[in-house]
């Protein structure tokens, strides 16, 4: 199948379309390069360009015809920067979200899978939230996944539209080919490896009074390829997912984590074990926007989309060291 991703460029969106290649596919590229990485898209169909270029969308589709769906993957995705730069955000993560999907409904793609956050959930008391769990959006970046989810919504009930939003959880780690990583050191991974290799002075723990079993806050890490590999099965399995019963009006929200919660405190222990030279670390209060965190249960992926993860939290940190010392970042 011909599938247009647009933020095929970035950390995720690359991941996904080498998945997508492997699995016999044919991604079409779309990315402005402001976050992405050109040499991502090496020996890959691309367009460097503007999600909410209508004209350069309805060129996509026509020269690639017919592409059977989008996987919309571009977006502005660092919590503490969304707090500082709210306009940025609403502006590239929603109004563009928008105008993406008018022209793929006026152009004939009809089918979108969208790269949404496990960040929309509420504190959940055992920290498990499912598909069904209330939503407390609480930074400008989690907002706006949570505004392009209505979007998405409601253009599947007024129009010919269908749409899976994927809650991801978090990502770690690098293509196990070492075709593509992460370049961005804002997430716990990524601090880890610019303090263990002398880029940065110390990893500081950020949160630490928070009441889970050791005070740290606690995430779902989910192996980049793993996720990326959900992206294919949700692609090759859209029509089954949307004829369940969960769906409601061509529109299905899916979680996608490895369904156990690990600690920032256990996340550095397992790191330290796998680096095994030292470096420091020191306690933090949080950064505006972070959250206890939660972990989710994978029940519904399993059902609707064959999938669940085979790779874990030390597969993820190693293969990001490996895309480190690869390219020496």
């Amino acid at each position: 199948m011909n599938i247009l991703v647009t933020g095929g460029a970035g950390y995720i969106g690359s991941t996904i379309v080498n998945a997508l290649v492997d699995r016999g596919h044919t991604p079409i590229i779309l990315d402005n390069l402001i976050t992405g990485h050109v040499e991502f898209t090496n020996g890959k169909i691309f367009y460097n360009g503007d999600i909410a270029n209508r004209e350069l969308v309805r060129r996509i589709l026509k020269e690639h015809a017919p592409v059977m769906c989008a996987i919309h993957c571009a977006a502005l995705t660092v919590v503490p920067e969304s707090v500082v730069k709210p306009y940025e955000y609403y502006h590239e993560n929603v109004y563009k979200s928008l105008e993406l999907f008018k022209a793929l409904r006026d152009y004939g793609c009809h089918r979108v899978v969208f790269s949404s956050s496990a960040a929309l959930y509420d504190d959940a008391e055992d920290f498990v939230v499912t598909e069904d769990s209330p939503l407390r959006a609480r930074s400008p970046y989690a907002r706006t996944k949570q505004m392009v989810e209505m979007i998405l919504q409601d253009m599947c009930a007024a129009y010919p539209f269908e749409g899976l939003a994927l809650r991801y959880f978090n990502p770690i780690g690098a293509d196990p080919m070492l075709r593509s990583g992460s370049y961005i050191h804002s997430a716990v991974l990524g601090k880890l490896i610019a303090a263990a290799h002398g880029q940065e002075s110390k990893f500081y723990l950020t949160g630490v009074d928070w009441p889970t079993r050791d005070g740290s806050a606690i995430r779902d890490y989910i192996h980049v390829w793993d996720l990326a590999m959900a992206h294919v099965c949700a692609v090759e399995r859209f029509e089954n997912a949307l004829n369940s019963h969960y769906s409601q009006n061509g529109y299905l929200v899916i979680n996608l984590g490895v369904g156990d919660g690990v600690t920032v405190w256990e996340f550095v222990r397992a790191f330290r074990e796998i680096y095994n030279k030292p470096f420091n670390v020191e306690e933090a209060p949080p950064r505006s926007g972070d959250v206890a965190g939660a972990y989710t249960l994978n029940t519904r992926a399993k059902e609707l989309l064959g999938w669940q993860p085979k790779l874990g939290l030390k597969d993820g940190i190693r293969d990001a060291l490996r895309w480190s010392d690869a390219n020496n970042f």
